[in-house]
């Protein structure tokens, strides 16, 4: 008797896998036509309208992949319940350019190249983060910002410094959004601020800790001869647990 759930889970693993990189280059279209529209004031109108259209085919795409992987993966609520951050993007599209960062291990295994190591991974995946996510949240807060009364976020700069000092949970307070829907990206940010933060941090303090453990081998090793004596590193004793 045939399987349908592990037919379904392979079909479906195959088809992330293909369209990973076309999904990404439909997120940097998206992200791309809207910062156009946003930034370029004296557009003509056709062309606005261009960038308008390319924005909804991009949304139309991620709309597409998700009706996809939910189609597959045969679960129907169960899978929104999964895979509520997809939901999430496809509901603001604005966020979705953060799948980027997954490309390159697509882009990895489909090589056979082998993964940076984790430090490195996080160090990378955390800096791309920061700089779509900020690019992302300067544009919806400017957008939402420079026309509106009593605004202090008048310029594109104003709603980058904005944004670098809410994503590193400074909040300086010579600038803050006043609109509805500025807030609420302001509330986004912080919260991606603080989980970027933690993150970078916990890989770098497991860093120091590997290096510190193998610093304090590195007598024990001399002792013997330069051989390792086989226990794992903290290890006081060869019977430590």
């Amino acid at each position: 008797m045939i399987d349908e759930s592990r037919i379904d889970g392979s079909r479906k693993a195959r088809w992330e896998n293909r369209a990973e990189v076309p999904l990404a280059v439909a997120s940097m279209l998206f992200l791309a036509a809207y910062a156009v529209r946003v930034l370029a004031h004296g557009l003509p109108a056709p062309w606005r309208h261009v960038c308008l259209a390319v924005a909804l085919a991009a949304w139309a795409v991620f709309a597409v992949d998700y009706a996809v992987r939910w189609r597959l993966s045969g679960r129907r609520l169960g899978f929104v319940r999964k895979h509520w951050l997809d939901t999430v993007i496809l509901l603001l599209p604005l966020l979705r350019p953060l799948r980027f960062v997954r490309t390159y291990e697509t882009i990895q295994r489909r090589h056979a190249r082998p993964r940076l190591a984790l430090h490195a991974r996080v160090a990378l995946y955390s800096g791309l983060s920061v700089l779509l996510l900020g690019f992302a949240g300067a544009l919806a807060v400017y957008h939402q910002e420079h026309g509106a009364p009593g605004a202090t976020i008048r310029s594109f700069g104003d709603a980058v410094w904005w944004t670098c000092a809410t994503l590193a949970t400074v909040g300086y307070g010579d600038v803050a959004p006043v609109t509805p829907v500025g807030r609420l990206v302001a509330v986004g940010l912080m919260g991606c601020g603080l989980a970027l933060l933690g993150a970078v941090t916990g890989s770098f303090s497991s860093w120091l800790l590997q290096v510190f453990a193998r610093e304090g081998d590195a007598p024990t090793r001399e002792r013997n001869g330069g051989q390792d004596d086989g226990r794992p590193p903290g290890s006081d004793s060869p019977g430590a647990s």
